[in-house]
């Protein structure tokens, strides 16, 4: 409570109960006055004309991938692609493409997880990387396809020679391989598979279609350019091949539908046996997910010291059950050699195989079906059986030790890795049709897994 006078003042005359002179200007906190002027700004003027003087290889840093998957083709033996060349001096047409570019545009691609010709084209225009690869060289997607679907038995010897290359300097050893397959989704819709009565049904429209497509151009030159028409009259006689292998496919898996039932008893319906029209080679099976698609079954081989593919294969079976043995004979006739032990999961012991693989000196590392069931009932399943030859038994007993057990242990760590960095690599659907060209892509991944696994080794 203030107890001054009420007229009191302070001693310079300030009435008392006031902090400040009220002729005083009264204290002011500093501000930033805002200019009347617009700010001083960088903007992009993208019309300016400028002179660059770079190469591209100025512009790429030297420790790029994309360096180093150019070394490793510029030293592969591509004289069996010169010699389809017909460009050659004193005859006419374009010059080729250099078949090591097309090779490298698709191993850095597939490093890049890129698996579309369309996608590849345009990134040859717009991106660095593939842009110092190409050098100036043009390209457009069809060229890019073509390369990459006609040339599978090269990229299939590429595979051993470059693997043999590595054996050879002792960095690979051919002692122990894991396999094991992954379902990737085909190029093709289920509404795509049709009964054998349909397939005839659409022969006959096709057939006719391309015969109005040869009348059209008889009878009128102008109706389209010539461009057109070949476009046109191509795509329906593919489409009329597409269905005679459509048939043609049909009677095999009729044969192998035949073949089961004999030997297994399995039951089945002839007249509901379909074939798709999109991509006659494939097959329904069971995807990752759970779900039924078209698709293809892709087994890679694979060193379990290095990391090495050194196998790969496809088919449009959906069970691993007899594909070890194939692979193993793939393995023989690549590199001359048989691995030591062979290791894989339990989709693969069909007697049969284990047995011809034990007889050939290939230690199979494989669990027993239902082992756990049949100790539950007081079964010992290491026992021999009625049947078994001599090579099962062998395999029986082995399981049941714990070398083999640890053993088996390596198989997901190096054949289930191998898969998953073809996933991260985008192989969950191919977009090529029938199972050569699908293993074209398949090489392609196991070449670029090889490629990245040398690097460290």
């Amino acid at each position: 409570m203030n107890n001054m006078p009420e007229n009191a003042t302070t001693p310079d005359n300030t009435p008392a109960g006031m902090l400040f002179d009220p002729g005083m200007p009264e204290p002011v906190a500093a501000k930033v006055t805002p200019s009347s002027e617009s700010p001083r700004l960088r903007r992009p003027e993208r019309a300016q004309g400028e002179m660059r003087i770079a190469s591209l290889d100025e512009l790429l840093p030297p420790d790029h991938m994309v360096r180093v998957v150019w070394d490793f083709v510029s030293n592969v033996n591509v004289t069996p692609l010169l010699r389809q060349i017909k460009a050659i001096p004193g005859q006419v047409g374009r010059d080729a493409t250099d078949p090591r570019l097309l090779l490298a545009l698709w191993l850095y691609a597939t490093i890049d997880g890129v698996g579309s010709a369309r996608t590849l084209d345009r990134l040859c225009r717009e991106h660095l990387a593939y842009q110092w690869l190409c050098g100036g060289v043009t390209l457009n997607h069809h060229t890019l396809a073509d390369f990459r679907s006609q040339q599978t038995a090269f990229l299939d010897q590429l595979l051993t020679d470059s693997v043999a290359t590595l054996l050879h300097q002792g960095l690979v050893e051919l002692k122990r391989v894991a396999q094991d397959g992954m379902r990737v989704r085909a190029s093709a819709g289920a509404s795509s598979f049709r009964r054998e009565k349909s397939l005839k049904a659409c022969l006959t429209e096709a057939d006719a279609q391309v015969q109005a497509l040869k009348n059209q151009l008889d009878e009128n030159s102008q109706a389209a350019t010539h461009r057109q028409q070949a476009a046109r009259e191509r795509a329906a006689r593919e489409r009329q091949e597409r269905l005679q292998q459509a048939l043609a496919e049909r009677e095999k898996l009729l044969a192998t539908r035949e073949q089961q039932k004999k030997e297994k008893g399995v039951k089945f319906d002839a007249d509901e046996l379909r074939t798709s029209t999109t991509d006659p080679e494939a097959r329904k099976m069971k995807m990752p997910d759970g779900g039924t698609r078209p698709g293809y079954n892709v087994q890679f081989a694979t060193t379990t010291e290095s990391g090495i593919v050194v196998g790969v294969d496809v088919t449009n079976v959906g069970s691993d059950g007899g594909q070890l043995q194939p692979m193993l004979e793939q393995i023989e006739k690549r590199y001359d050699t048989l691995p030591e032990q062979a290791l894989v999961d339990g989709g693969y012991t069909t007697l049969s195989d284990i047995e011809k693989a034990e007889t050939n000196g290939v230690e199979v590392i494989a669990p027993i079906k239902n082992e756990a069931t049949m100790k539950a009932n007081g079964e010992d399943p290491y026992q021999p059986r009625k049947k078994d030859g001599p090579g099962v038994i062998d395999w029986r007993q082995r399981m049941g030790t714990p070398e083999a057990k640890t053993l088996y242990r390596l198989r997901a760590s190096t054949a289930e890795w191998v898969n998953a960095g073809a996933r991260n690599r985008g192989l969950y659907q191919v977009r090529v049709r029938g199972r050569q060209k699908v293993l074209a892509v398949a090489l392609l991944h196991a070449l670029a897994h090889n490629l990245i696994r040398a690097l460290s080794l």
